[in-house]
């Protein structure tokens, strides 16, 4: 029994003193708990809408106001022709347009019965699903206050699901496991690279070498981004073939943008594999700090514009997450460069950073 207690009381001090097994003891669970507490949630809030109105009578003003006082939407651009409604939606800034036509209140009064249209981005079925559920809820509300018995008029909505008609699944799912298998993958299996060296006792080869210490993190990463290259080609026939996503856009584009991750991934790896002791510390690095922030901010479990503007912020240096809208706006919308410069500039950016500071961390003295 006393030697039980001892080493139970070994074990206690060897926790004290160990800062980083404190931090995953204790700072991991309160972290998890802030990030689901926030970030869970099966409503969608916030969504921009834009508004062609070309009636603007007292109905149409009515409707507006409903729909931008309510939680669930911000009227943030007013349309003045139709040919601007795709290229709105093609910024990726508008979930919705509402579309009312011309003498919308007369034909409410003089005939009983006005139509509108609703249109919205269906690239993520659940949520073009529901905001357009939350729209006509509004709407019908509206209608039901025209009179207080039985109601002489009638709003027909016409609904429209763009990129997504069919409102399938596998439309939003296939670019978030992409973005997903691509980081964890190429990250982990860069992150033991180096330390492995260390284990295995090669690492003395490797600093007796003429080259460079960039010049090694290179080759460290050369034949992982081969192997990757395949991988994403493998994935895009399944989602092609198996789930039947069509790739409206550039083929080659797409493999150009995915190499350019697979890139930032692998730099990503290197960088752990540069800080970490052994190879399971770099494995566990490599999977808790990639798993979890890929799944909640690359925004394809869960909509990033619902989460507190911290975390919104936070959600910025996941390179999943701009991955993941590249790959929508290629696969589903059919979209060129033009249209996602920014987010291909972002994972360039990340790409050069990340392995400049892996070179920087690289020590050449195992001392």
């Amino acid at each position: 029994m006393k030697q039980l207690f001892t080493f139970i009381g070994k074990e206690w001090t060897h926790i004290w003193r160990d800062r980083r097994t404190l931090l995953i003891l204790f700072g991991m669970p309160l972290v998890q708990m802030l990030i689901f507490g926030f970030a869970l949630s099966t409503e969608v809030k916030n969504s921009k809408v834009a508004i062609l109105d070309p009636s603007k009578d007292v109905a149409t003003r009515a409707i507006i106001q409903r729909i931008d006082a309510s939680k669930y939407f911000d009227v943030t651009d007013i349309l003045r022709a139709p040919q601007q409604i795709e290229p709105t939606f093609k910024r990726g800034q508008i979930k919705l347009v509402i579309v009312f036509p011309e003498q919308f209140r007369e034909m409410l009064l003089h005939t009983n019965k006005a139509q509108l249209q609703i249109i919205a981005d269906a690239s993520d079925p659940n949520i073009g699903t529901t905001i357009t559920n939350y729209a006509n809820a509004i709407i019908r509300d509206y209608q039901q206050e025209l009179q207080s018995g039985p109601l002489p008029y009638t709003i027909n909505i016409q609904t429209r699901m763009l990129y997504n008609p069919q409102l399938e699944s596998a439309y939003n799912f296939v670019p978030g496991v992409m973005s997903m298998i691509l980081l964890l993958v190429c990250t982990m299996m860069t992150s033991i690279a180096i330390v492995r060296e260390k284990e295995m006792g090669t690492m003395e080869v490797l600093l007796a070498s003429p080259l460079r210490p960039a010049l090694i993190i290179i080759s460290k990463a050369i034949p992982y981004l081969l192997l990757s290259i395949i991988n994403i080609s493998t994935i895009l026939l399944l989602s092609y073939y198996v789930l039947e996503v069509p790739i409206k856009g550039s083929l080659p584009l797409l493999l150009a943008v995915s190499i350019l991750f697979i890139i930032t991934a692998l730099s990503l790896g290197l960088l752990i594999s540069t800080v970490a002791a052994n190879q399971q510390i770099a494995m566990f690095i490599s999977l808790i700090s990639m798993f979890l922030p890929t799944l909640m901010f690359s925004g394809f479990m869960f909509p990033i514009e619902n989460m507190p503007v911290p975390l919104q912020v936070i959600s910025n240096i996941v390179p999943a997450k701009w991955y993941y809208l590249i790959v929508k706006s290629i696969m589903i919308k059919g979209l060129g460069i033009s249209a996602i410069w920014r987010e291909v500039l972002i994972l360039t950016g990340m790409s050069f950073f990340l392995l400049a500071l892996s070179t920087k961390k690289f020590k050449i003295r195992l001392a």
